[in-house]
């Protein structure tokens, strides 16, 4: 009796212990599954009769991806499972209540996507198919010395980039000017004041020699804080990239004395590049806000063969195209922008505040403080951009409209213009005399005198990728009226520069501008570039009656034509160092404004440019 009893107490004993057995998890770890755990699985294998949910997760090629992890959330419980895809890309989930479910597919290196708003019924099975867009990846983080000076690894820490580049060579043109040390274009392109032939020291001919500061740093799932800092100099001198300052610095010299002189959005910030600051997501774009390029300048550095180099590009020199019709707004102030990638497709869209003074304006002659009308700036500007990529091939349109645009040249071009002491003599809201102090409210000296217009600008571009080659081609159509509302004198212009004289009135009808742009590259064994491209710029007379003969010398206001074309070699030796040689050649017939006002008229001394250049540069 003793021995049945403590048999049949060691059998319950046995009966009550958990079991316990070894199996893998999804993952390939070792766990225990207890008979508890049994008894579980065999619960839920009774409620696999449950609504499912399945599909198959493929990157943007249709390509399956394995292992990502789907998570199934129901929307009215907040109950969530998930589950990795298989080899194929395949994913499943059985047993679930009805309702309201989200489905989250997350890999690294891809952009999650979120599938919302699936209902389920009773028993229901419903599929899901979800495509995944690959993220573009950047360079790794340099560890050493070597590896910054032979590959293109980032200066990055915690998410923080340095970037910038040096970019300098030496040439010759047969039209030049002596070299003005906060120029930062070089002198490829022909100028209406170049002079004689000489050799040159030329900067940035691929690329603007600056440096900048950029970080994108997550700090929710998904949702990255973004900025940019970045400038240009001249390499030459040391000098911040001023293109106003080039105009000052030739006030009231005659022609025969000038040095280089141009107009555009560089005009010595301490970041005349880029400011701005935002928000990205991954499913939604990205906002920011600041000193920003526009979308022009965008587009012309993607599908430009050259990218913008100045020693080679005619649309990355005059910047007329990156500006929608004008140089000085390749660059927005105070501008919030707006990305957006879906699959294929993105968009873009930006918005510029108005900022800065508008002056004032006097009918008296001599001119003071308590007759002066205040002006109002309303130099507000918007613009859109739609374009896609599919396969080797992509394209962009982009429209523009910028109100009370200026075109900034010298006040005092010096006593060598054809019928007055000075050529920039008025300001024509009353056409009185700049004279002065003594007879004005504004010194001209350390100013520049602007021309007021409203633009519009189309622009369509494309390129094709076939291995070796990559073909780009562009056009954009500007048009451009006299502002709505004018600008006074004293009004401010790019970068807190004030104008002493102010022209509202340039255009006796409307002044239009086509420019067109093909080019291709060939790249040879991935370390040799050949680039050749061709650029064109045509305009109409904009000024009644037009004047225009080789007799009255074909004023700025008649129309004309330029064109420029270009081949050059680019040698990588490493991936941050090149050298580069090449020619550049231009030429004008009949007028064509480029920062010159219309009378009483000043011609090209020269009618093309050439333009051999050699040099190299240093990208990080």
């Amino acid at each position: 009796m003793k021995l049945k009893f403590y048999f049949l107490l060691l059998t319950g004993v046995l009966i009550c212990l958990p079991i316990t057995t070894n199996a893998q998890d999804p993952g390939g770890k070792l766990v225990s599954v207890t008979a508890a755990d049994t008894s579980t699985e065999a619960s839920r294998g009774t409620a696999d009769a449950g609504a499912s949910l399945s599909g198959v997760v493929t990157d943007q090629t249709g390509a399956a991806l394995s292992d990502v992890a789907v998570t199934i959330k129901n929307v009215d419980t907040s109950a969530t499972r998930m589950v990795l895809t298989d080899g194929a890309g395949h994913y499943q989930e059985s047993g679930l209540p009805a309702g309201r479910f989200e489905i989250r597919a997350a890999k690294k290196g891809f952009a999650d996507e979120t599938r919302a708003r699936i209902s389920l019924a009773v028993d229901q099975g419903v599929t899901v198919d979800i495509k995944m867009q690959q993220k573009v990846k950047g360079p790794d983080p340099c560890t050493s010395g070597k590896e910054f000076a032979t590959t293109d690894c980032a200066l990055t820490w915690h998410g923080v980039t340095l970037y910038g580049a040096y970019d300098i060579g030496v040439g010759w043109v047969s039209h030049g000017l002596p070299v003005n040390g906060y120029n930062y274009e070089g002198e490829s392109l022909v100028n209406r004041n170049g002079a004689g032939s000489r050799f040159v020291v030329a900067p940035n001919n691929l690329q603007q020699t600056g440096f900048g500061i950029r970080g994108k740093e997550e700090f929710v799932h998904g949702w990255y804080i973004v900025f940019n800092a970045s400038t240009g100099i001249n390499p030459n001198s040391g000098l911040l990239a001023d293109a106003s300052k080039t105009n000052i610095v030739n006030n009231g010299l005659p022609r025969s004395s000038y040095s280089e002189a141009i107009d555009g959005a560089r005009a010595g910030q301490p970041f005349n590049d880029e400011y701005y600051g935002g928000v990205s997501s991954d499913r939604f774009g990205t906002i920011t806000f600041g000193r920003q390029r526009s979308l022009g300048t965008d587009a012309m550095l993607q599908y430009d063969p050259v990218g913008g180099g100045y020693g080679f590009s005619y649309i990355g020199y005059n910047g007329t195209m990156a500006g929608g019709g004008d140089t000085e707004d390749s660059r927005w102030d105070d501008a919030l922008k707006y990305r957006l990638t879906y699959g294929p497709v993105h968009f873009g869209a930006m918005y510029k505040f108005v900022n800065g003074s508008g002056g004032c304006f006097s009918a008296n002659m001599v001119w003071t403080a308590a007759d002066c009308t205040p002006e109002e700036p309303h130099n507000n500007a918007f613009g859109f951009d739609l374009g896609g990529e599919r396969g080797n091939f992509s394209a962009d349109a982009v429209y523009q409209h910028y109100n009370q645009a200026i075109s900034v040249l010298n006040p005092l071009l010096g006593p060598q213009s054809l019928s007055a002491p000075y050529q920039s003599t008025t300001d024509s809201i009353n056409t009185n005399p700049i004279s002065g102090p003594s007879g004005n409210l504004i010194d001209p000296n350390g100013t520049v005198y602007g021309i007021v217009t409203d633009n519009n600008a189309i622009m369509f571009a494309a390129k094709y990728k076939w291995d070796p080659f990559k073909f780009y081609a562009g056009y954009e159509y500007i048009w451009q009226n006299n502002p709505k509302n004018p600008l006074g004198v004293g009004a401010s212009d790019m970068a807190g520069y004030i104008m002493s004289g102010v022209e509202d009135n340039n255009l006796d009808t409307q002044k239009l501008v086509n420019i067109w742009w093909t080019g291709a590259k060939y790249t040879y064994r991935t370390k040799t570039d050949v680039t050749l491209s061709w650029y064109q710029q045509r305009q109409n007379d904009f000024r009644l009656p037009p004047t225009c003969s080789p007799s009255a010398g074909f004023r700025s206001s008649c129309a004309g034509t330029l064109n420029e074309t270009s081949i050059y070699l680019d040698q990588h030796f490493t991936k941050r160092f090149d050298g580069y040689a090449g020619i550049a050649y231009s030429y004008v017939d009949g007028g064509l404004a480029i920062a010159i006002p219309h009378g009483p008229g000043v011609p090209y001394n020269h009618h093309s440019n050439f333009a051999p250049t050699i040099g190299v540069r240093f990208a990080f």
